[in-house]
């Protein structure tokens, strides 16, 4: 066995699905849908859901609604609602619409930070004395993404020992929890391992989460080389939904599907339905018109396909 030869008995699925999924549709989704999107997630048993993003509208269109989608979910005892907060003012937004979670970001590669903030890597750090300190007074919790951990579409290779850097950094300004993303889906899983192992001297194993993009097939590898050394919480989106703008040729993210139905197979807890799981994604597939990419979500829907028609054929006596 890979990793340690241990396998949690469960993982926490991060949904981060009406966030990082629906920011990069062409097509824009009616504030009720996405509520009801969001509200059909928290019944299928999510532990946590990125609903949103406080962003300036001008730069993510998609999200312009935050506070309206913040202020309309039903939220579900147990489940954990976030958002990504990208300076004060967002959150402030997100402080007046009751959120109790937010997320920050940047990326463990210059260029990419620059061309997804503009900001330095540094400066973008600074920045973070308006966002994290006031978060934390407030009874906020913060969780922070580092993206292109395991690889830039600018610079290539992204030494660990930066993402080691920060990890440090931002758990020492109280982040519970980096999600390391591989935001252009280059990862595999010998290079999740040594990346790992490198960054666990300076954080736990519940410090860290694990967040794949399925561009080159690898993500679901990925996973388990992770939560074979003992991480267990793993950032997805339903349907598969996701990519970066600032990251060309990026497909989305790991889907939640197919995550779901593999811990299952192996034993792993999540505590969500991959049924209602199913109906989800397929509800906001005919929302955004057009097919979603989880490889379990096509064999699910295609065997109902395939026993809606042998019903069918029974049922014709002639």
């Amino acid at each position: 066995m890979i990793g340690d030869g241990k396998l949690p008995d469960k993982v926490t699925v991060y949904e981060v699905g009406p966030r990082d999924g629906l920011q990069n549709e062409a097509r824009p989704i009616a504030t009720a849908d996405k509520v009801a999107f969001i509200d059909a997630l928290s019944a299928a048993g999510l532990p946590y859901i990125e609903i949103t993003s406080f962003v300036n509208p001008k730069w993510i269109p998609q999200l312009a609604d935050a506070s309206q989608v913040a202020g309309s979910i039903q939220r579900r005892a147990g489940v954990g609602y976030s958002c990504l907060v990208p300076n004060r003012r967002g959150l402030d937004s997100a402080l007046a619409s009751g959120m109790t979670e937010i997320a920050v970001f940047l990326s463990a590669s210059e260029t990419h930070n620059k061309r997804n903030i503009n900001k330095t890597i540094a400066d973008t750090l600074t920045a973070f004395d308006d966002v994290i300190p006031p978060a934390l007074e407030a009874g906020v919790r913060v969780r922070a993404y580092v993206s292109t951990v395991f690889g830039c579409p600018y610079e290539g290779k992204v030494d660990p020992a930066r993402v080691v850097a920060l990890a440090a950094e931002l758990r020492r300004r109280g982040c519970y929890q980096i999600s390391l993303g591989d935001t252009i889906g280059v990862a595999n899983p010998l290079q999740v391992q040594h990346v790992l192992e490198q960054v666990l001297t300076v954080a736990g194993r519940d410090d860290l989460a694990l967040h794949f993009h399925d561009t080159r097939g690898t993500a679901l590898a990925n996973v388990l080389m992770g939560v074979s050394m003992g991480i267990t919480t793993v950032d997805s989106a339903v349907g598969g939904l996701g990519g970066c703008p600032y990251a060309p040729g990026a497909a989305g993210n790991l889907a939640t599907e197919d995550l779901v139905y593999m811990l299952h197979g192996m034993g792993i807890a999540t505590g969500v339905d991959l049924d209602k799981l199913v109906a989800c994604s397929s509800k906001v597939g005919t929302l955004l018109g057009h097919e979603l990419s989880s490889k379990y979500l096509k064999a699910a829907l295609g065997a109902q396909t395939r026993a809606g028609r042998t019903a069918g054929q029974t049922g014709q006596t002639g």
